[in-house]
């Protein structure tokens, strides 16, 4: 069902509401029959997008309520999340930043509610990998990640005052947990951390000495 502005050949165009056959409900902009410009999608599952469009998708900026009670906003592209977005995840998680193909990826700020930690730096298709800073309530530590955990040279900063510098050392462990949900919060596992000496508070160098 549709009711609203249509152009000279009949099709939607300008403002409308329309009933899908789905049950999905949407109110806002067409342009040639197609969803164009501001509106509002109401899943019947619960969801609801309410932003921009162009030719039906996702597009520009928007705000997504999924129907776990989590939340997107930001930037979309062709449906897809996009550009630069927050997303409020079930279980209290926030991970600021960027996106690309629905995934973070890019520089991005991901905040643990549970523990209160935090994890500043980068990402590659959802997962914790390369320079980055994980900050927890009296304590930092600064390194490197791959594949969402830390690994070779970095260093502890306590809030006392003091340094631990060392690295993570992989350690033997079967390959087995792979596949996770797309949007679960990254799980932090634990390399064998080696510790080489404790110093004063050091100005962290800008570049990497590899």
């Amino acid at each position: 069902e549709y009711e609203g502005d249509r152009n000279s050949e009949g099709q939607r165009h300008g403002f409308g509401k329309a009933l899908l056959p789905n049950g999905d409900t949407y109110e806002g902009e067409y342009e040639c029959g197609l969803r164009n410009g501001p509106g509002t999608y109401r899943f019947k599952n619960g969801a609801l997008y309410t932003g921009n469009y162009l030719q039906n998708k996702k597009h520009g900026k928007g705000v997504f309520f999924y129907p776990d009670g989590s939340k997107y906003a930001g930037d979309w592209v062709h449906d897809q999340r996009q550009g630069y977005g927050e997303y409020l995840y079930a279980n209290g998680d926030t991970y600021t930043g960027e996106w690309a193909n629905n995934r973070r990826h890019g520089q991005g700020t991901y905040v643990y509610k549970e523990t209160g930690s935090k994890y500043i730096g980068c990402w590659v298709n959802g997962i914790q990998d390369g320079p980055a800073e994980l900050i927890h309530l009296n304590y930092r530590f600064k390194g490197r990640f791959l594949n969402g955990k830390p690994l070779g040279r970095g260093k502890f900063v306590f809030d006392i005052g003091c340094e631990q510098h060392g690295e993570y050392i992989q350690p033997e462990k079967d390959e087995e947990k792979e596949e996770e949900e797309e949007e679960e919060p990254p799980l932090l596992l634990e390399p064998i951390w080696k510790a080489s000496e404790i110093t004063k508070l050091t100005p962290w160098p800008s570049s990497d000495e590899e």
